[in-house]
């Protein structure tokens, strides 16, 4: 292994898909070995019942020249958890990057239904997979973390805290799931900074998820199809644009100056002057709010 990050270790927890994979193989090309955790194994799938699997990200950060290991992990058992972390202890004795990637709630949220509206197992189980299980794992996970100095973690959630200040995001439990990972990040910053560490909060743009590609019959290799269906997609950005935003925070020396922040993927790429697989520098937020949310038609131009 060769890069930035060789010799360092990092936890992306929630590492099956989407950001969570792109983060890792990231991680991965700089040089990391990243534990990539979830519930779809090759053996078992989760109630997604999707194909991706932990394994599968843990082949495709080795192949990016890192060194990837796969952990089957439901983050809301606090036994296993602790397992996990006590055999990262034990394997690697130390961790130096947690990446709470944790989600799980697409198949558990009304869109536009109001509180009461909206099924209450639902919304609640919704909560403790976004919220209970990045407290769970952190609980755990930051001890070790801070064996070291100069340790980051990395709260993954959906909107920037701007955005989602001023903006109602889908309904109460979907909103209140986004807003709570942001507030972790900052609270963690409040304990972790003046122990040598760094929290802070990421929120990709508008990912092309497997998922998402999925909603839009697509592939990765013609996305633009979509575009007829809904122009504003072309804002759209890979998991690896995140997983770039992340390997650059931890490969940086001076990352504590985003302690507590609220940060994005086309944010830090004006930092740190990273690019999406294409080349190009999508800034999402930006655009959803100064084009989509204020009813123009779908313009990219200055946006990536």
């Amino acid at each position: 292994m060769s890069g930035p990050l060789q010799g360092k270790v990092a936890l992306v927890a929630g590492a099956t898909r989407g950001a969570g994979r792109g983060i890792a193989v990231e991680l991965g090309a700089a040089g990391a070995t990243v534990y990539a955790t979830g519930r779809s194994t090759r053996e078992r799938r989760s109630e997604y019942d999707r194909p991706e699997t932990i394994e599968d990200t843990a082949d495709l950060v080795t192949a990016a020249g890192g060194h990837g290991i796969a952990v089957a992990v439901d983050h809301l058992d606090r036994s296993a958890v602790r397992a996990l972390v006590d055999r990262i202890a034990g394997e690697q004795g130390r961790l130096d990057v947690l990446v709470n990637d944790i989600w799980g709630g697409e198949k558990l949220f009304e869109w536009n239904t109001t509180l009461w509206e909206h099924d209450l197992d639902n919304g609640l189980r919704l909560l403790r997979l976004a919220v209970e299980t990045h407290a769970v794992t952190s609980h755990f996970a930051l001890p070790l973390l801070l064996r070291h100095p100069g340790g980051l973690v990395v709260e993954m959630t959906d909107g920037t805290a701007d955005h989602n200040r001023d903006t109602y995001r889908v309904n109460f439990f979907y909103d209140l799931a986004k807003a709570s990972v942001l507030r972790m990040a900052f609270a963690l910053g409040h304990e972790l900074g003046p122990r040598g560490a760094t929290a802070l909060a990421l929120t990709p743009g508008w990912l092309r998820s497997e998922l998402m590609l999925d909603e839009y019959g697509v592939r990765e290799d013609n996305w633009h199809d979509a575009l007829a269906r809904a122009p504003h997609f072309a804002i759209s950005e890979t998991p690896r644009y995140v997983g770039r935003a992340v390997a650059a925070l931890a490969a940086d020396p001076g990352v504590a100056r985003f302690n507590g922040q609220s940060l994005s993927s086309g944010g830090l790429a004006q930092v740190y002057g990273f690019t999406d697989l294409d080349g190009s520098r999508p800034d999402a937020w930006r655009y959803l709010v100064e084009v989509q949310d204020a009813g123009k038609p779908a313009d990219v131009t200055g946006y990536r």
